[in-house]
């Protein structure tokens, strides 16, 4: 099986540069005025999961809380200490997580729409 978690945002670009620019992701493909809609799959190639993001000018009303996170695990130790340089030559402030596992075990941003991100070594998605 594999999985897409699609989110509509009014920041599309700034969406785009945060997943790709900070996170590492790929731009897998892109659509315009599909019925309206304009649109991304960011995700890492020959992987079984993406993140779609679309836009239509419509307001967003977000529902999300401190819980709903997306939790990223870098590769390696040298991928996870890369993904903390951009963060902080971003200016990027990191922000305490609700979950005392995740204050202990990642670090936690938000992306441009304000959605919890979670970074956490590799190593810790074993246990």
């Amino acid at each position: 099986m594999q999985l897409r978690i699609a989110r509509h945002t009014l920041n599309l670009k700034p969406i785009i540069d945060f997943y790709t620019r900070i996170l590492g992701l790929n731009v897998l493909g892109e659509f315009t005025n599909h019925a309206g809609y304009d649109g991304v799959f960011l995700g890492i190639q020959h992987l079984d999961w993406q993140l779609e993001f679309t836009t239509t000018g419509e307001s967003v009303d977000h529902q999300f809380d401190e819980d709903d996170l997306l939790v990223f695990y870098p590769e390696s130790e040298a991928d996870f200490n890369e993904i903390i340089v951009r963060i902080e030559k971003n200016n990027i402030k990191k922000i305490a997580a609700k979950n005392p596992y995740w204050q202990e075990n990642g670090i936690t941003i938000k992306d441009p729409d304000g959605y919890r991100i979670v970074i956490s070594p590799l190593k810790l998605s074993k246990q």
